[in-house]
């Protein structure tokens, strides 16, 4: 019995040691895998570097995403960042601000007015992981918003205040939309009404009622004239009566001013006391 269990042990010991000595040995396949593998590292390592670097622009902002979710949830840049090409994907998001102009709208106003407005926008992303989270299409989501704000503001006013008030129409509209299009990381800077179109009848009444608007003025004004004229006349005629040297200076100034047109005739009114004072001598 004991001569068996020596036998046997000897046997595993046997069994063990030349296991372990194949176990350090590759083989030919072995080493023809590995100087594969060490060769793919070597050819690969360059590319891969080059894909994994990334540089953004000083206006711009790169938005990582690492297995479908935000990295950080902060952007990288601007400059060099790193990216692993299997299982990140970035989106850039251009940080200057960007205009457009807001087609012209056929716009009903508050006193039943059919006008056609149209605008310019100016904005800029201020938030680019809300830009690209929260919104698909930002700049294009924002020119829309712009249009049917321009209507809902306008519709809100008279002719003549859509005229006279463009300061606080503009502003009334960057208020709203700056308000609305926070949550898409976008900061509304300026909006400005370009130009207000009338129809032609309505630019004609509007220019009658100028025209008679101006005619009434001027004969207000010549009759505040004329009334002003009468009462200097009034007072000269006073002066003249008190004086009857007077009416002679006069009429010889009249004389001296029609001399100086070189008239050929030259009426000269006679004074009728001159008559009666030869008459009586006769």
């Amino acid at each position: 019995m004991t001569t068996t269990i020596k036998s046997v042990a000897n046997t595993s010991i046997f069994s063990t040691s030349s296991t372990d000595k194949n176990s350090g040995r590759l083989g030919c396949f072995g080493w023809l895998l590995v100087l594969v593998s060490l060769l793919f590292i070597i050819v690969t390592f360059p590319l891969s570097i080059f894909m994994c670097l990334k540089i953004v622009n000083e206006y711009e902002r790169a938005v990582i995403f690492r297995l479908g979710r935000i990295l950080d949830r902060k952007p990288k840049g601007p400059g060099l960042f790193f990216v692993l090409p299997c299982t990140d994907a970035f989106v850039k998001v251009d940080l200057r601000t960007v205009s457009f102009d807001i087609p012209p709208q056929e716009i009903l106003t508050k006193d039943s007015v059919t006008v056609a407005v149209d605008g310019v926008v100016y904005f800029r992303i201020n938030c680019p992981i809300s830009s690209v989270a929260n919104v698909s299409n930002a700049h294009s989501s924002t020119r829309l918003l712009a249009q049917t704000t321009l209507r809902n503001v306008l519709g809100t006013k008279n002719l003549a205040e859509l005229l006279s008030d463009r300061e606080g129409i503009s502003l009334s509209m960057q208020e709203s939309l700056d308000e609305a299009t926070d949550p898409w990381g976008i900061k509304v800077e300026r909006v400005e009404i370009k130009d207000v179109k009338l129809p032609q009848q309505l630019q004609r009444a509007m220019a009658a009622e100028a025209e008679a608007s101006r005619e009434a003025r001027a004969k207000i004004i010549a009759a505040e004239g004329e009334m002003k004229a009468s009462r200097a006349l009034k007072e000269a005629s006073l002066v003249i009566a008190e004086s009857p040297s007077a009416l002679q200076l006069r009429y010889l100034q009249t004389l001296n001013t029609i001399a100086a047109e070189k008239n050929s005739t030259i009426v000269f009114p006679l004074p009728i006391d001159m008559m009666q004072a030869f008459m009586n001598s006769k």
